[in-house]
């Protein structure tokens, strides 16, 4: 950012003031930079902004929490209410197919333009909580693992989820690196095409310290492959005619969301679906393994430079994302809860579930909210030719698992 020559710390008067900047104003009294949380790495929205003192900044911050929660009430309702009007109608299963990620991020998007426009976007940015959002909602995602479910089928699920998920994470790695992408970019996209999507691409951004530009890139590209794979994918298992085993493992395999993996296994019938269940939920699992490994990565090799002591015990900690810890514990808790309640757990974990949705949702609005066009321009067709290109390389690698290791399940 180039000073004015007659105001050198004024900010660039040919752009817009860009709260993700670091760069030092007139005015600290009022104002304080980006900083990066030290759990997850991800940049934390500024305390106050140009000029807003703190009566004022505490106003516009519940302005715009207002704004956040309205959008997420508004996502809610056409998640729960789009089906009903559409069905049906000829576009019945597409209605609903589409998950709450895809309307969060549109109104994020389009509350970007109006705030924007307003001129009110800076004022309420310290109302955009994603960092706090993501994180409570995937420690409560820990509760929809019931690990002695993954136990029901160890073998051939753990086995697919390991070989998997290793194969597409390097192949993902190699070639983002050959595109010339950044190393924590290569990361997410890595991350989010080989395990579980949006939620293993946040994990992963906190261990690697990526920019929120580059979460919203990804989350974005998840979601706009992951759409079209709930019907591609049960007919192209109808085609090849799988059985529903192998189907299912292929679907749960790919797909990189949960809810649209459930989509997929429900169009291809009961059996598939309870296979692609286990089988994403089982690499869900792994996320915590992942994210371990890519705080050490980055650690000693991505963010260390030359003659700097190695990193200690200490450093490793300081960096990795503490809220993975949430979602193991979660998990443990919700699987001994359910061994011991029985079939009246499952409504309790169901109101988890629920609450898990909406701070997801919330977290969704905020991406899109703080969204900035230039970011797209930055990273230019190259994340997206990655992207497609592992997709393709998931979808043959994760068949010929698929066929061998549960062309002879029985569930």
């Amino acid at each position: 950012m180039t000073a004015d020559a007659t105001r050198p710390a004024a900010p660039d008067a040919t752009r817009p003031a860009d709260p993700d900047a670091t760069t030092p104003t007139t005015a600290p009294e009022t104002t304080a930079p980006e900083t990066t949380a030290p759990e997850t790495g991800l940049p934390t929205t500024p305390k106050t902004g140009p000029g807003v003192r703190d009566g004022a900044f505490w106003a516009w911050t519940a302005g715009g929490l207002v704004v956040v929660f309205a959008l997420a009430a508004l996502t809610r309702y056409l998640e729960q209410g789009v089906p009903e009007w559409f069905a049906g109608t000829s576009v019945e299963d597409l209605a609903a197919a589409v998950e709450y990620p895809v309307y969060a991020i549109l109104l994020g998007l389009l509350g970007n333009v109006v705030v924007t426009v307003t001129g009110i976007r800076d004022r309420i940015a310290a109302a955009f909580r994603t960092e706090f959002f993501i994180k409570t909602g995937l420690v409560l995602l820990g509760a929809s693992i019931n690990l002695s479910v993954i136990a029901s089928a160890a073998g051939p699920a753990i086995a697919q989820a390991i070989l998997l998920i290793s194969a597409v994470f390097l192949f993902t790695w190699w070639l983002a690196g050959r595109f010339g992408l950044d190393d924590r970019l290569r990361a997410l996209l890595a991350s989010a095409v080989s395990i579980c999507g949006v939620s293993a691409a946040i994990a992963a951004a906190g261990a690697v310290r990526a920019r929120r530009e580059q979460l919203a890139y990804t989350a974005s590209l998840v979601i706009l492959f992951a759409l079209p794979s709930i019907f591609i994918l049960p007919w192209l298992a109808d085609v090849f005619g799988l059985s529903p085993a192998v189907a299912g493992a292929w679907i749960g395999g790919n797909i990189d969301t949960t809810a649209a993996v459930t989509a997929a296994g429900a169009l291809a019938g009961e059996e598939t679906l309870q296979i692609a269940s286990i089988v994403k939920v089982t690499q869900n699992a792994l996320m915590g393994v992942v994210a371990v490994a890519l705080t050490a990565y980055f650690a000693y090799k991505v963010d260390r430079t030359a003659g700097s002591a190695r990193p200690g015990a200490g450093e490793l900690w300081r960096r990795f994302p503490k809220f993975v810890l949430g979602f193991i514990a979660a998990s443990v808790i919700a699987t001994i809860y359910l061994q011991n309640a029985g079939s009246d757990g499952r409504a309790v974990i169901g109101v988890v579930n629920d609450l898990r949705t909406w701070f997801l949702i919330l977290a969704f609005v905020s991406i899109g909210l703080e969204f900035r066009v230039s970011s797209l321009r930055e990273a230019g067709w190259r994340p997206i030719a990655v992207f497609a290109s592992a997709t393709v390389f998931n979808l043959v690698v994760a068949l010929a698992l698929a066929s061998l290791l549960f062309r002879d399940f029985a569930g």
